[in-house]
Order: structure tokens, then sequence, then C-alpha cells
């Protein structure tokens, strides 16, 4: 689970973990869990020093779609001047992008449980929409205009 998950990095690490109960989907869709963990998040570094935590060693973690949280709530604090900057960013098999779910890395890991193209397009539709109506589209690629693939093609095509 990862309740031993989380107490396996604080004793290893020597440190305080802070694990997010967030709103799951598809009850809660898209921003509900990003909110959680961003309003959790900023309560936890205006409160460090009730917590006993110096600032400068706070990193935030997550696998999956916590992963993906953990990179969004990352980008969201960095530029803000009122908090402690985070120290780093823990992403474990991280889901970071919804733009193509034909890129190398997903032909090359097909039979790699957990990593499966069709389950991460399922899961990020839920995520987002609360269903998976849309799902042949964007397994093809179908769902992002051609002038977004055009915009984020540096960061996100199979070159």
């Amino acid at each position: 689970t990862h309740e031993e998950l989380c107490r396996f990095i604080a004793r290893e690490s020597e440190s305080v973990v802070v694990s997010v109960g967030y709103r799951l989907a598809p009850e809660h869709k898209y921003p509900a869990a990003y909110e959680d963990c961003l309003s959790a998040t900023q309560h936890f570094l205006q409160h460090l020093q009730h917590y006993a935590v110096d600032p400068a060693r706070v990193t935030v973690c997550g696998d999956s779609a916590g992963g993906n949280l953990a990179a969004a709530v990352s980008q969201t604090l960095a530029g803000r001047s009122d908090l402690p900057r985070l120290r780093a960013q823990i992403l474990i098999y991280p889901g970071l992008q919804a733009l193509d779910f034909n890129l190398p890395s997903y032909q090359q890991n097909r039979g790699v449980p957990l990593l499966f193209r069709e389950r991460a397009a399922f899961y990020m539709l839920q995520y987002l929409n609360g269903n998976a109506i849309k799902l042949e589209e964007v397994l093809e690629g179908s769902h992002i205009p051609v002038d977004i693939k055009l915009k984020y093609r540096k960061w996100v095509s199979p070159d």
C-alpha cells in the first residue's frame, strides 16, 4: 500500500513524509486531485516550523497519477517567493503527457505491466473527463488539433 511505501521512505531517508489523501477520479474529475495536493503542500510549507521541518529539505514525490500531481505542484510553486523552495521532486513512473500515446516508449514497453498505453490513456480520460468515451481517438492521436501538436513537438515527439 501507499502507507507502507511512505513509511519505508520516511525510515530509509530519515525524513518526514506527508501523504496526501487526494480525491480520486472518476468520481472527482480534474482539477480536484491537483487542488487537494496543491493545498496540502502550500499548507505544509506555510507551517514547517510547527512540524519541525527544515525548509531546505522539502521534496515532493508521487507515483503514477501521483507523479503527475507532484510534477504539477512543483511547477506551480516554482515561482512563488512567499513559500520555501522545494528541494526536489521524485517522480515514479509518472503520467506526464497525454498528447501522444504512440511514442517509442509506449511501443518499447508494450508488454510491461502497468505501462500499457491503453491503460494509461484510459486512466488519463477518467481523470480529466470521468469517462473514457474518446479512448480510440486518444490512442489514434486524433484528439489533439494539429496546431497544438506542432506547438509541443519539441517536447513530445518520437525524435
